[in-house]
């Protein structure tokens, strides 16, 4: 035993919260195993597995997202079995298959209309499988994760590849491998996790089950391990584009019965690396690069254990505005992590599964300037050291599931800061003329949850209960309640939904100890020097998902967030480096639509629009404000759109399946534009300093940029597709008709940022 639990601290089974497993056996009618060919489907979480029993007839088909699945199993001599299996737990679901024998050779066309629907989901969820993930366009390098998010209804791609997720935000949580991250994952804070080393990723908004706290904008679970096989299989991708891009991408993993091991690593390079301020070329290089290796082995039938080892960097130039670029201003910024994550798994019982897992990483984060820099001298060295643990149990009585457990986070931070104003005109009159800051603080965090998942019939209920500690600058508690439920009609074709989180978020540690600071003087009456609190809210979610013509699906989201301290950032000019702040508090409502095409004939697409409106509440607490303008109250209460209020977004997707394994697609995004926070000068200023053509971008009368519209091309062919082996390459035109699209301008927080011109890339993929 003891030797068990030593390896237990090296391992990591690469689960999710809502993923499971699916245990199949397959015998002839005498009970006698059968080897057989299967293949598992669910268009709702766009998964299509074909695998391979073992030689006895047994299959275990891990990591499987929660939902229908049709099961379709094939070996010559017999007939051609199909079956429906529901997967909703994290506790085994044992399937048996009874093969019988063919009397005649017949051709059974698989039905998977009735896996467009999870009938027993009470949460606001989407899914991208490793289809969609190969299939996506192309992103710069440290976005295409990020950019496969933003596909999706509810969340908006800000500036330098920021992730907003119903207007929150530093409030979305990557749970990668089973683990969570809860720092900004962004291209300018962290090294890319890429979409190529993704097998599938589920994409939460609304009723976040108990176990989920700390950062509950948004919850991004990617798992980056397939179904492990036999034998040795690898993968190799190459792209290249405009601005200079290329990217490469490689990994290899080895299967055996019971356990596999890989590594994989990547490298990529663009002079467009963050969103300029300005259309003119100014220097904008940045290269990645990863490593990550990984191992998996059940010990015997019910104890599983694995690790997983990364290492990723990323270094880049800040763009400049064109008066920086002129005095030959060069600001560097990089970051740097290494993470270690493992878990131990045992099965007691079939009805009862114990699950033991952490995580271990040390990020850093570096900017430096130069003396020609203006109007700042800016310097930033910090770093997050941080231990995870967390265990669970879960087991099954009667109609219950229960879940219960509880999670330790041990972390160290520290920062060193500063900046020396060289054009003091470009601040406010008294801004401190230099600063100087050192600060170390230490995170603990502690948190226990209980979660129960009750089926009645056609219903589903989803309950739970967490109760969360912090302590770091402040020390605060809550109990959060989560509640859910699902109606299910027995038509099968309809599921309605209603969701209440009760949220207990903490505070962002980017800088989180300068812009808490209370040595700093406050810069105007609506700006408070106090330590930024963890913030509370109350999240609503009301929905339905409706099956049509036995091809599409239909979803539809009702959502409302009440939360205080509400929170946001202050970024340092056009640096990318970031101050949380908070605001006393944000109310946010709105609506998402979205129609899914998995397959239909040759056709498959998706098309979603969200509307949201959210408002945010003076005083402000935190940040660094060194800007020259600061938000004016305009009543008692004063409020403002909070910067995320785009009220209109539309995005569609369509893909045309062409003979001889071509296909091609056409994918498109409207924003009806972003408020524009600040800005106190005239026209004739603005085109000076940012140019007519940007300034056209911008309606001063409704204090917002005005509609941005984006149409991509792509097509792809593969080239080779034999046993194992197989060979595509894709073209992708982005932005075709080149159109300006001003992401931000001139705010107080985000400053001024452009979304790409028109760009080329080519991506080419083999297996073997």
């Amino acid at each position: 035993m003891s030797t068990l639990l030593a390896v237990s601290l090296l391992a990591l089974q690469f689960a999710q919260a809502s993923t499971g497993e699916l245990h199949l056996l397959v015998t002839d009618p005498a009970g006698l195993p059968v080897p057989s060919a299967v293949e598992l489907i669910s268009e709702a979480n766009q998964v299509r597995e074909s695998l391979q029993t073992s030689d006895d007839g047994r299959l275990v088909a891990r990591r499987l997202p929660f939902g229908r699945y049709r099961i379709a199993v094939s070996r010559d001599g017999f007939a051609l079995f199909t079956g429906l299996v529901d997967i909703q737990s994290s506790l085994p679901t044992d399937f048996r298959v009874t093969l019988a024998v063919a009397p005649i050779q017949a051709q059974v066309t698989v039905n998977t209309s009735e896996t467009l629907l999870d009938l027993r989901g009470t949460s606001t969820t989407n899914r991208i499988g490793a289809e969609l993930a190969q299939r996506r366009l192309a992103a710069l390098p440290g976005r295409s994760i990020p950019e496969l998010v933003n596909t999706q209804p509810g969340w908006l791609l800000e500036a330098n590849g920021v992730l907003h997720p119903r207007g929150s935000e530093y409030q979305v949580q990557y749970v990668v491998d089973g683990l969570p991250l809860t720092d900004n994952r962004s291209p300018s804070f962290a090294p890319e996790l890429g979409a190529d080393e993704v097998h599938a990723m589920t994409i939460l908004t609304g009723g976040y089950p108990a176990e989920y706290g700390r950062k509950l904008g948004g919850v991004i679970e990617v798992v980056t391990a397939g179904q492990a096989q036999r034998g040795a299989h690898s993968t190799l991708v190459l792209s290249g584009g405009s601005f200079d891009t290329a990217s490469g991408y490689g990994s290899t993993q080895y299967g055996w019965t019971g356990g596999s091991i890989g590594g994989s690593a990547s490298v990529g390079k663009t002079n467009r690396y963050l969103d300029p301020p300005v259309e003119e070329p100014v220097t904008n290089h940045g290269t990645t690069s990863e490593l990550a290796a990984h191992v998996e082995q059940e010990l015997s039938a019910s104890d599983r254990v694995g690790a997983i080892v990364r290492y990723g960097r990323a270094g880049f130039v800040v763009p400049n505005e064109l008066v920086q670029e002129k005095a030959g201003q060069r600001q560097d910024r990089s970051t740097r992590e290494t993470s270690g994550q493992f878990s131990y798994q045992r099965l007691f019982t079939s009805a009862t599964l114990v699950d033991v897992r952490g995580l271990v990483r040390d990020l850093t984060a570096a900017l430096t300037s130069n003396e020609r820099s203006t109007p700042i001298l800016a310097y930033q060295d910090r770093g997050l050291r941080e231990t995870y643990v967390k265990a669970t149990v879960a087991t099954m009585r009667g109609r219950h599931e229960w879940k219960l457990g509880g999670d330790v986070v041990f972390g160290s931070l520290r920062e060193s800061f500063r900046y020396q104003i060289t054009d003091a005109a470009s601040f406010a009159p008294g801004t401190l003329p230099s600063l100087t800051f050192d600060g170390r603080g230490d995170d603990r965090e502690q948190a226990l949850f209980v979660q129960d998942q009750m089926r009645l019939g056609a219903i589903t209920v989803t309950a739970g209960l967490r109760w969360d500690h912090y302590r770091l600058l402040v020390s605060d508690s809550a109990v959060s309640p989560r509640l859910g439920i699902a109606w299910a009609p027995s038509t099968g074709d309809l599921v309605v939904r209603a969701s209440y989180d009760r949220a207990f978020q903490t505070p962002a540690t980017e800088n989180l100890l300068l812009a808490s600071a209370g040595e700093l003087d406050a810069l105007g009456e609506e700006v408070v020097r106090f330590p930024v609190r963890p913030s509370r809210g109350h999240f609503f979610d009301v929905g339905l998902s409706k099956r049509l013509f036995g091809a599409l699906r239909v979803d539809v989201t009702q959502f409302a967030r009440r939360m205080t301290q509400f929170a946001d950032d202050d970024v340092l000019l056009n640096t990318g480096v970031s101050f949380p702040i908070a605001f006393d508090r944000a109310r946010i409502h709105g609506t998402e639509l979205k129609v899914d095409v998995p397959r239909w004939r040759a056709l498959s697409g998706s098309f979603n629009y969200a509307y949201m409106k959210g408002r945010g509440y003076l005083p402000i607490t935190g940040g660094l404000l060194l800007d020259d303008d600061l938000l004016e109250p305009s009543d008692e209460e004063s409020s403002f759109p909070i910067s995320q209020d785009q009220r209109h977004t539309v995005r569609g997707r369509a893909s045309y399946q062409l003979p001889r394994r071509t296909w091609v697609s056409v994918a498109g995004t409207y924003g009806s534009g972003l408020p524009v926070e600040e800005f106190d000068g005239d026209r004739d200023e603005a085109e000076a300093q940012f140019g007519p053509r940007i300034v056209d971008r911008v309606d001063f009368d409704r204090g917002r940029l005005r509609p941005s519209f984006t149409v991509d091309a792509s097509a792809g062919i593969v080239l080779v597709q034999r046993d194992t082996r197989r060979v595509r390459v894709q073209a992708d035109v982005l932005n075709v008709t080149n159109r300006l699209n001003v992401i931000n301008f001139a705010g107080l927080f985000s400053g001024t940022a452009l979304a790409p011109p028109r760009a080329v890339a080519v991506r080419v993929q083999a297996e073997f």
